[in-house]
């Protein structure tokens, strides 16, 4: 039985994701580097990255039951409060040019590529650096919420989970779960919204023990914050938009400051995984059971297979899908060319 209200069904993902395209389907699961995250593993189904059919779902190890990584996977990564890590999730690797996110539309929200103007999305390379230079991702269970103005950045938020830069030393996979470590937060003003970009470190990099605040990267990490805001500030700039703005001139504020922005948007994904009402997000899980749009394991392991034919954790084998033309499944990739990009308009 499909929780009321969900929404599930109005989501589309049979009729529109999955009725164009011939899914197949593989087990990854990733190396996760902290007990607590081995209960976790991923499926991809659609076709691999850089196409426009491309879903990595989530899914708990063993019983292979179905879940969403926006609000199934805890925020807080330990059940001693003082600890304050928090679980990120990877959307991007660091050093690679696709622009993939959560699919907070999607049933089950897996991690999808970004479209825009029906083209795959990739981020230049603006010199001097090539593709996301951190891996990027998001924290689980949190919402900027658009219908709330930060008193700080006088913006509403953007409508997605709170985007994590992970600076660690090892490039982390898609898909994969982490511990981290906050060190400080950036205020982007994108399009007149508020979207905080939350500095983390793995709590299992060489650092973490030696790297606590944003104050501490100059002497351990020179550069890397400087090079965050210069990178944000001119990565839309060759696809023709002016530079980004920031709020607090692109200063970084401290981790205290940090930890409020994720508990006040944690608060705001409470508000919204407890709504009735349908909205355009998806709010299907398995694990608040508080929330009209619950589904136990089994339900949506059902429902999970009633969308794709297979059942997660299983190599699909049975009747494949009418499948898109070779022409329209895959992209070229992202533009290898250094983009030189000036702000001062001299």
């Amino acid at each position: 039985m499909l929780a009321k209200g969900s929404g599930f069904l109005g989501s589309g993902l049979k009729g529109t994701l999955l009725s164009p395209f011939s899914f197949t389907c593989r087990r990854e699961p990733r190396l996760l580097h902290h007990r607590c995250l081995s209960k976790y593993a991923t499926n991809v189904l659609g076709g691999p990255l850089g196409s426009a059919t491309h879903r990595m779902y989530f899914e708990q190890r063993g019983n292979g039951a179905p879940l969403s990584p926006w609000h199934d996977i805890s925020l807080v990564a330990s059940s001693d409060p003082s600890s304050k890590e928090y679980h990120m999730v990877c959307e991007i690797p660091r050093w690679t040019n696709a622009k993939l996110e959560i699919d907070t539309k999607g049933a089950f929200n897996p991690i999808r590529q970004d479209v825009k103007n029906g083209k795959l999305r990739y981020v230049p390379n603006v010199f001097p650096y090539k593709g996301y230079i951190w891996n990027y991702g998001a924290f689980p269970q949190t919402f900027e919420d658009p219908d709330h103005v930060d008193a700080d950045t006088g913006c509403v938020g953007d409508s997605d989970p709170v985007d994590v830069i992970e600076i660690g030393q090892a490039v982390s996979a898609q898909g994969s779960v982490h511990r981290v470590k906050v060190l400080g937060v950036l205020a982007l003003i994108d399009d007149g919204e508020t979207d905080w970009k939350v500095v983390a470190l793995r709590s299992d990099d060489p650092l973490a023990s030696k790297v606590h605040s944003v104050g501490d990267l100059d002497s351990r990490m020179p550069g890397i914050l400087q090079a965050t805001v210069d990178w944000f500030t001119k990565y839309k700039v060759p696809d023709g938009k002016p530079p980004n703005r920031w709020a607090f001139d692109g200063s970084a504020r401290g981790e205290e400051y940090a930890h409020s922005v994720i508990a006040a948007t944690h608060d705001a994904w409470k508000k919204l995984v407890a709504t009735e009402k349908h909205t355009k997000f998806s709010l299907v899980n398995t694990t608040v059971e508080s929330s009209p749009h619950y589904l136990t394991p089994s339900d949506a392991s059902n429902a999970f297979k009633a969308m794709t034919d297979i059942t997660p954790g299983q190599m699909y084998t049975g009747h494949r899908l009418p499948q898109s033309s070779p022409n329209d499944a895959y992209d070229s990739g992202p533009d290898q060319r250094w983009h030189y990009v000036r702000t001062d308009h001299a």
